[in-house]
């Protein structure tokens, strides 16, 4: 049964937010070991009131254990997690003190249990025909050992147009957000493969289902509660079974996070918020926009806070750069050995393009504004520009020029109608 409340304008109020999450939570769980997984700081979503909103509904299950589904992002510190739920320190060991507030180990083999594998002949039916061995062969399904020991899953997370799975949310946070790298890698590879044009705000992609498959193997049953964020507030509060939950968010978040153009803009200012601090998320900035980019446009992401590409993976990603999927397609064998979630990283930044006679061809130019210096931009094959020389006012205004600012990027989606 699925318990709702949403908003086509404006925002949910909070006894709505209220009454939705005792209705569909409250006496649900009684006697119950619940594992509740919930986004790091990279998603926008009101979760300080629904933590407590959430831990109250759950009051007579036998132990509750919030869990950030992190994928491959960093672990949080205490300090951080406290921030990320509202809580202080005294109130964790107080209030909250029969609360457990868990990191995702997905590069931890002891923290994780095989549960079932998804064929080689299963990757092929989905990826179609953009099908490369590069894929590989059988994927083995592993998650987080404390999601087969619960007794329930509650999964609490936001909607929105996404560059992998075409609306982030629901299963996701399984597959990758507490799985083993190997789904991490496969699904992000297939989505490139496919591209971020025939992905992003799509709701049924090869790569949701083949979560879904993988969901399917997990024995403990799961609840979602679906989020569709805008403005920061809540417009959409969907709890019930995964596949209706996200169904519905994602329907809401096609009316809530995409902008339809009619028009592609030549040059975009994509301004980064300081939640993504590294570019590893703050990409995210050009994965939205692209779509709304005309061929030989610029975007250029702005992120004059950040410092680090990635801090788990940035060695990789400074070693292959930034480049085309063909460009890694048509010379596989230099690239055999690196993880195919880096990949998919690098050429879901560059864009579409092709490589033809050793010559890379970008659809677009990809220019960062950051803390990343010329001479490192240059060497991973990205643009450089000096976010101190760029005045926002100066992008405002000019959309008649084909020229866009956007003020908060990486949720919200732009296309043109004709896509």
């Amino acid at each position: 049964m699925l318990t709702a409340a949403q908003t086509v304008t404006g925002a949910l109020s909070d006894d709505a937010i209220r009454q939705t999450v005792l209705e569909g939570l409250e006496g649900r769980f009684t006697g119950q070991r619940v594992l509740v997984l919930i986004p790091d700081h990279t998603r926008t979503l009101p979760l300080p009131p629904l933590f407590r909103l959430i831990v109250d509904a759950l009051r007579d299950a036998r132990q509750v254990d919030f869990m950030v589904a992190l994928g491959t992002h960093l672990p949080l510190s205490d300090e951080s997690i406290n921030a990320l739920v509202g809580i202080t320190p005294d109130e964790r060991a107080t209030t909250f003190r029969h609360i457990r507030l868990l990191n995702h180990a997905w590069d931890d083999p002891a923290a994780l249990d095989t549960i079932g594998t998804i064929t080689q002949e299963q990757v092929k039916a989905l990826a179609g025909d953009v099908w490369h061995p590069s894929l590989g062969g059988d994927v083995p399904v592993r998650i987080n050992r404390a999601a087969v020991e619960a007794d329930h899953v509650l999964i609490v997370g936001p909607t929105f147009p996404h560059e992998v799975v075409g609306f982030s949310g629901g299963a996701k946070y399984l597959w990758p957000g507490i799985s083993g790298p190997e789904m991490i890698n496969v699904t992000h590879w297939l989505g490139a493969l496919i591209t971020v044009l025939d992905t992003i705000g799509i709701e049924d992609t090869p790569m949701r289902r083949m979560i879904h498959a993988a969901a399917d193997m997990l024995p403990t049953p799961v609840t979602l509660v679906a989020l569709v964020v805008d403005g920061g507030a809540l417009a959409g509060l969907h709890i019930g079974p995964p596949l209706e939950a996200h169904h519905a968010s994602a329907q809401l978040s096609a009316q809530r996070h995409i902008v339809w153009l009619e028009r592609p803009y030549r040059r975009v200012l994509s301004h980064a918020p300081a939640m993504y601090d590294e570019l590893w998320t703050g990409a995210k900035a050009m994965y939205k926009l692209e779509p709304g980019i005309a061929d030989g446009g610029e975007v250029i992401v702005y992120a004059p806070h950040l410092r680090e590409i990635s801090e788990v993976h940035g060695a990789y990603i400074r070693r292959v750069g930034y480049h085309v999927r063909d460009y890694f397609l048509k010379q596989w064998d230099r690239f055999a050995d690196v993880p195919l979630g880096v990949l998919a990283h690098s050429t879901h930044l560059k864009g579409a393009g092709t490589y033809e006679n050793g010559i890379e061809t970008t659809r677009i130019r990809v220019t960062l504004a950051s803390q990343i210096p010329p001479e490192e931009c240059a060497a991973i094959n990205l643009g450089y520009m000096d976010p101190a020389n760029i005045d926002v006012r100066e992008w405002q205004g000019r959309e008649d020029e084909g020229v866009l600012y956007v003020p908060k990027a990486g949720e919200t989606l732009y296309r043109v109608k004709t896509q």
